[in-house]
């Protein structure tokens, strides 16, 4: 198990997508609570964005890597891994800092704990792009959310990889999905990826449109990535005692309060980060198990949008920036 040679994603500082090149680099042996991974697939995430720019819950500490999700073949273990053997078939759950370890690479080392053998039905590619929005809208829709069957739900932004994961859940334990998206032509994808409802906002009035489609009861949970200048509509649009749920500032835009729908309808509205899930060892395993519960039935499955090769993670990320993708972006090695 001696060191091995690997093209690595390395930037020198924060910055564009232009900051980031593909260099050779040394991948250590595993520590003894360690796994190194042959990568066939990477996910590409709005927090690797944010971190290359500086702009994250943690600094990049330069000669910086980056990369949460991962999908391949374990390819050595260390003395006291139990969870997995080599040859066996894993994707990466990001419960990680990356001062410590990241997933942009051939070869890469990650901790046990973040090493999880999947359901078989998944690709590569699927599997890489499984844990970080189906974990995160975990958090929100049943963990938190206490999504009960009937109820609705609105999803802003709909077409992102989080958004779309958001409408499979809910519709895995009964709820009605209200997708909301800025483009006409992401109406009738939305449709078939399994929205009960579409709100295109940029030609309709969000507020009245929720209040028709729940019959005046409004939306029972709410999720926006985005804030903004239609955030005091979203939250007036919210049932009694909802719940919404910012998990994204997608917007550039000063938002406003309603503060008079909150007096009214008192819903509770809070930041939401997937460390909730991932940080809680109690918690993760229940998602973990739900998670593939909903994989293996096949109600659960990431829509992958776009796949970039390795040596082309530039363009991925000004892709990512582009916000044109219906679904996950993806890097295969």
């Amino acid at each position: 198990m001696n060191t091995i040679l690997s093209k690595t994603v390395i930037f020198h500082e924060a910055g564009t997508p232009e900051v980031l090149k593909v260099e050779q680099t040394e991948t250590l042996a595993p520590q003894p609570h360690e796994v190194r991974i042959q990568v066939k697939s990477i996910g590409v995430n709005r927090a690797d964005a944010m971190y290359r720019m500086g702009m994250y819950i943690e600094n990049p500490v330069f000669p910086a890597k980056l990369g949460y999700e991962a999908a391949g073949i374990v390819e050595a273990v260390g003395s006291e891994v139990t969870n997995v053997v080599v040859g066996d078939v894993v994707n990466v759950i990001p419960g990680f800092s990356l001062h410590h370890y990241s997933s942009y690479g051939e070869y890469i080392l990650m901790p046990s704990y973040a090493v999880h053998k999947y359901p078989s039905v998944l690709s590569y590619d699927e599997a890489a792009a499984l844990w970080t929005s189906y974990s995160t809208m975990y958090g929100m829709l049943i963990h938190s959310g206490k999504l009960k069957s009937g109820e609705f739900v609105v999803i802003n932004a709909a077409s992102s990889s989080a958004g779309l994961a958001a409408i499979q859940l809910t519709n895995y334990v009964g709820g009605i999905s209200i997708a909301l998206t800025t483009s006409s032509k992401k109406k009738e994808a939305l449709l078939k990826a399994g929205a009960s409802h579409v709100i295109v906002t940029s030609e309709e009035d969000i507020a009245t449109e929720i209040a028709k489609i729940t019959n005046n009861v409004g939306a029972h949970i709410i999720l926006d990535p985005v804030v903004g200048a239609k955030f005091s509509d979203l939250v007036s649009a919210v049932a009694e005692n909802g719940k919404v749920f910012v998990y994204g500032a997608l917007s550039q835009e000063a938002a406003s309060f309603p503060t008079f729908a909150v007096m009214m309808k008192t819903p509770t509205i809070r930041g939401y980060s997937a460390i909730e899930v991932l940080a809680n060892a109690d918690i993760l395993t229940e998602a973990i198990a739900f998670i593939d519960k909903g994989v293996i039935e096949g109600k659960l499955k990431p829509v992958i949008d776009k796949v970039f090769q390795l040596d082309d993670i530039v363009a991925a990320h000004n892709y990512l920036e582009s916000n044109q993708q219906f679904g996950k972006i993806v890097v295969t090695v």
